[in-house]
């Protein structure tokens, strides 16, 4: 038996194509009469539109491309969470492309992001969004800004979290400095001047601007930022705990500890007890990202939450309004909340 097609439909119907259109999407008026001769043939025939009729139909796919690093960090699910939620009731689905494998490098990375940013144009999805990656990147090479740029002279791509210098792409992102301001402001306030910073990477924008944040509101309150208490290369909770044994045999100990995100800061905590120190009351822990980890580690994490489900979710809204050719602002910033839960306190008085 012949497939039909939504041409046939609307050659039985003696309507147009993009009459039929409009009843299935229901986007514009149509005529009671013409509408329910549509239905009627539509229910005759089970008609269920494909994918490939609506795009040629419409002009759109209905999909978004979004393309991460490591789909197993607890920070994505939380964004995907919220960008799913609103995608679906502007009716898109998506394709999830995970650009980290196991053992793989940064090379390999940004050449699996390349290859996804081809396919998913060639597919010709209505719009892509890029976590992570060369958006990371404090200064990506150009060969790296040169590839987006051009995918986005084509489709719609906003950066979440990220930037690429000089591309002019629209972008949702959490105020990273000021999530850090808000963290070393709380250590202080609670009477903590000895505090070290963990975790990052040098290279990356996301570590540059939380380390900015903190050493500004160190020297705000004319406290000193010492070189042997900054520790960087790592996000992981292995790196955490590295970065703790070396605090830890240092002879000028801080007493308390700023950690560039919640993985790193559970490593952190996990070397401060099985050093026989007790937390808060011996040393003070924040994280950042506020991931679900966070509130199940004991004692529960007092962290930075950069309000994933939020950004997520606003990042759809903004995609939409790209595809759909309305004005979006170069740049849409969440406010950082600080989560104060029972890791951080006091230091003990000497």
């Amino acid at each position: 038996m012949k497939s039909v097609t939504v041409y046939d439909i609307a050659k039985e119907a003696n309507v147009s194509v993009a009459t039929v259109s409009r009843v299935l999407n229901n986007t514009a008026p149509v005529k009671k009469e013409t509408r329910e001769r549509v239905k009627e043939l539509i229910d005759k025939y089970q008609f269920q539109p494909n994918a490939l009729a609506r795009s040629l139909i419409k002009k759109e796919t209905g999909m978004i491309g979004i393309i991460l690093p490591d789909i197993t960090n607890p920070f994505f699910p939380e964004v995907l969470s919220g960008f799913d939620q609103e995608a679906r009731k502007k009716g898109y689905t998506y394709f999830l492309c995970d650009t980290v494998s196991a053992n793989a490098d940064d090379a390999e990375q940004y050449v699996r992001e390349s290859q996804y940013l081809n396919v998913l144009a060639e597919k010709q999805v209505d719009g892509i969004v890029m976590l992570g990656g060369r958006i990371d990147l404090a200064k990506p090479g150009k060969e790296l800004v040169e590839e987006v740029v051009d995918v986005g002279k084509r489709l719609p791509v906003l950066l979440i979290n990220g930037r690429i210098p000089g591309a002019g792409l629209p972008a949702v992102a959490s105020d990273e400095r000021f999530g850090a301001e808000l963290a070393t402001t709380h250590l202080i306030e609670l009477g903590h001047r000895k505090i070290a910073l963990v975790g990052g990477y040098r290279h990356m924008s996301n570590t540059v601007q939380r380390t900015a944040g903190f050493t500004k509101t160190m020297e705000r309150y004319g406290l000193e930022v010492r070189k042997e208490w900054l520790l960087h290369d790592g996000f992981s909770v292995d790196s955490g705990t590295a970065f703790m044994d070396r605090l830890l045999r240092l002879p000028d100990r801080p007493t308390a500890v700023f950690c560039l995100n919640d993985l790193v800061a559970i490593g952190v905590l996990k070397a401060a007890v099985k050093a026989g120190l007790k937390v808060p009351q011996d040393m003070s822990i924040i994280g950042y990202d506020d991931i679900p980890f966070a509130s199940y580690s004991i004692p529960e994490l007092t962290t930075v939450s950069l309000r994933a489900h939020d950004l997520g979710r606003t990042a759809a809204e903004i995609l939409h309004k790209m595809i759909t050719k309305s004005k979006v602002p170069k740049t849409t910033l969440i406010k950082p909340e600080l989560v104060i839960r029972e890791s951080t306190g006091a230091p003990a008085p000497h």
